[in-house]
């Protein structure tokens, strides 16, 4: 299975041996007047990832450089620019079976908790980067304003609409081979990180979002 990974718009040369996703939990145990025990279901934690990550600094042939970075020292510069602007990016693992074929994509937002760099002899001259992150979700304060009218002003308009408008017409997207629910909505919506409404809208088709397939159709906000 080939995987290409990537950290922001940065594609790592060479994909790491292992990408570990713990998902963690945070549910409680307690324990009632009678001596049983009970698990009391909390929601569910932000997923953690570790990566050990090789930048080449020699030849490989099955080093890939798509431009995203130069060299190791650009590597840590742009990861030095990600932890100071305490910004969310993306982390994206795009798979493919040996085929070709694209199988399942992982894109998560997170944000970048430590990383450590290593000069080992056994690496030679290769930099070895240990990388940690944390899922992030986004949260905020919604703001609502309301406006007073007059009942038979809004009745009227409303019957108004209805004779002149038409309903909106739903908006439809074909999957195609190398999608996930994170390049659709970059590429419809403007912003990668709305694919959660995409699930949401589509869960009837889509039970895990980590799994899409050429020919679904998807409907988008």
């Amino acid at each position: 299975m080939a995987y290409e990974v990537y950290i922001d718009d940065m594609r790592l040369p060479l994909p790491p041996e292992k990408i570990p996703v713990k998902y963690s939990g945070q549910n409680k145990t307690a324990n009632l007047i009678n001596g049983e025990e009970i698990n009391l279901l909390k929601p569910s934690g932000l997923a953690e990832i570790s990566i050990d990550v090789t930048i080449p600094q020699m030849d490989y042939p099955s080093a890939v450089w798509d431009g995203s970075i130069e060299n190791a020292e650009d590597f840590l510069g742009k990861l030095e620019a990600l932890k100071k602007e305490r910004k969310p990016f993306e982390f994206t693992v795009v798979r493919e079976d040996f085929g070709g074929d694209s199988l399942f994509d992982t894109s998560l937002d997170v944000t970048l908790e430590d990383y450590k760099v290593s000069d080992d002899v056994s690496q030679g001259l290769d930099l070895l980067v240990s990388i940690s992150m944390k899922e992030y979700r986004h949260y905020g304060t919604h703001i609502m304003n309301f406006v007073l009218v007059d009942k038979e002003e809004a009745e009227a308009e409303q019957t108004e609409g209805e004779r002149e408008g038409e309903a909106p017409k739903e908006k439809s997207y074909t999957v195609v081979k190398g999608d996930c629910l994170w390049s659709i909505a970059k590429k419809q919506l403007g912003n990668g990180s709305r694919w959660p409404e995409i699930h949401q809208l589509n869960k009837d088709k889509i039970k895990n979002p980590n799994l899409i397939y050429p020919g679904q159709i998807l409907t988008l906000p």
